[in-house]
């Protein structure tokens, strides 16, 4: 898909998403939860037209002041752990469910522009883009498997994204309701969210720099008679566990680990979560696997199955999460993957989350130059070193990242990373070798609409030189992005 094409369809859907929401804003169902950390705390529509009701929306927010005496939002269970902003959630990430529970309280410019927040289904998004300046200097891809700034040394468009969503009412429990998410992503970024058979040709066809992926289309059934409440989700989703994800304000940092540039991004499928009590929920899915669209070849019924155990009233989280299971043969990102992220609240300032996995393929092509006559890996999906003689072999790798976070202010924060990542056949990032990866990154809000992440990166590749395209063991990156939301 062209630049030009991107852009367009996009245009298109935010065109028809807002005349759609103008029209439906007085009679769709209002909600009633107390406004907190939005764009606006107006709830009618401002005077002027719609670029003048959009520039106040925006110096309302920016000239915000926390009120202390604000009623508290709804909420069935234990209080939310962390305050958003500074950091992305006010909840610790649990995937492929909007917290059972919480209420829908965010407001956005767009929307107040619009029909001054009235309705249920939003229109919103941002713009990111950011620098590095990367002590490897070899050209495309360099900086790999560093990312999202994968190339060197460059100023880059990374992220554009709309949505279009209405979030189901969790909160109450006496009826059904339901939700949806139609999520387009534009930028450099598309390669790292691309399932194939879903405009994959931009990346494994023609590798543009640039593309196009609707990230996400889903719907959610929310049914609150099963247990505490159940929610169902159909369609194409985020993958469950891990403490970052693909959206830049879903994160702490600019940059991601290199734990999370390897793993699974999306799956098509249905998940099931149900929350059988204040500490326990319990998540069941199926989908046609890791990265792939249902109708390619290389999709195979694929298990989800996790455990979220939350204690120290909210202040504790364990989720043990086998994101992906099957047979686990040789395909197009048929990782077998199994996580467990711990998240810990320290005191009112500090809290850190610790993730861990372990994954595999079976009968992975051998790409290591000492076999005759070698089986060719599919596009896209790397091969891996074997030993001596052997066409396909066993290829795991293991992984460990932690973060601590200190909350200056409400506009103000730090994050500190750690990770150790051991590529044992070399089939997730082309190097046998370990990794170990540190960070210390600042975050930066006006308001809750613009935010500035610098960051500070070394790292370091120990049996093989895997940096600045297999030159260098060591790399140091001085990067930064800014995100502004609409």
């Amino acid at each position: 898909m062209s630049k030009s094409h991107a852009i367009s369809t996009t245009a298109l859907v935010l065109w028809s998403a807002v005349t759609w929401a103008q029209q439906t804003s007085s009679n769709v169902e209002t909600s009633t939860a107390p406004v907190a950390n939005v764009a606006s705390q107006s709830s009618t529509v401002q005077q002027g037209g719609f670029f003048k009701r959009l520039a106040d929306a925006y110096l309302s927010d920016w000239r915000a002041v926390p009120d202390p005496n604000a009623p508290a939002t709804p909420r069935r269970g234990f209080p939310a752990p962390l305050d958003s902003t500074p950091f992305p959630s006010p909840d610790f990430s649990v995937g492929g469910t909007p917290v059972i529970g919480a209420a829908d309280t965010q407001t956005y410019p767009l929307m107040q522009a619009i029909n001054g927040n009235r309705s249920r289904v939003k229109i919103y998004g941002w713009l990111n883009g950011g620098f590095n300046v990367s002590t490897s200097n070899k050209g495309d891809g360099a900086n790999s498997p560093a990312s999202y700034y994968y190339n060197p040394n460059r100023v880059t468009p990374d992220q554009q994204v709309l949505y279009v969503e209405r979030l189901p009412d969790t909160v109450q429990t006496d009826h059904v309701d339901w939700g949806f998410r139609f999520a387009q992503l534009y930028g450099q970024d598309y390669r790292y969210t691309t399932a194939k058979g879903i405009f994959s040709q931009q990346l494994l066809a023609r590798n543009h720099e640039y593309g196009y992926d609707p990230v996400m289309a889903y719907v959610d059934i929310y049914v609150p008679h099963v247990a505490k409440g159940m929610n169902i989700r159909m369609g194409r989703y985020i993958s469950l566990p891990d403490i970052e994800a693909q959206l830049a304000p879903n994160n702490y940092t600019y940059s991601h680990s290199l734990l999370y540039s390897v793993d699974p991004y999306t799956q098509t499928g249905i998940v099931a979560s149900i929350k059988l009590s204040d500490h326990w929920l319990l998540q069941t899915g199926f989908s046609g696997g890791n990265d792939v669209a249902p109708w390619t070849k290389d999709a195979q019924p694929t298990g989800t199955a996790c455990v979220d155990y939350t204690w120290h009233k909210g202040n504790d989280a364990l989720y043990t999460c086998a994101n992906s299971f099957n047979n686990g043969k040789y395909a197009y990102n048929n990782l077998q993957s199994y996580y467990e992220t711990w998240y810990h609240v320290i005191n009112a300032h500090w809290h850190m989350d610790t993730e861990t996995w372990y994954m595999y393929e079976r009968d992975v092509p051998n790409i290591g130059g000492n076999v005759s006559h070698p089986i060719a890996p599919e596009t896209g999906a790397n091969g891996a070193f074997c030993s001596y003689g052997e066409q396909r072999c066993f290829a795991p790798e293991t992984a460990v990242v932690n973060y601590v976070e200190d909350k200056i202010d409400t506009h103000n924060y730090l994050s500190i990373r750690n990770e150790f990542v051991d590529d044992i056949k070399g089939q997730r990032t082309g190097f046998t070798t370990m990794y170990s990866e540190h960070l210390i990154s600042y975050g930066h809000w006006i308001g809750s609409t613009i935010l500035f992440r610098p960051e500070i990166r070394l790292e370091h590749s120990y049996q093989l030189k895997a940096y600045d395209l297999g030159t260098k063991n060591t790399q140091f990156v001085v990067a930064g992005d800014i995100t502004y939301h609409f």
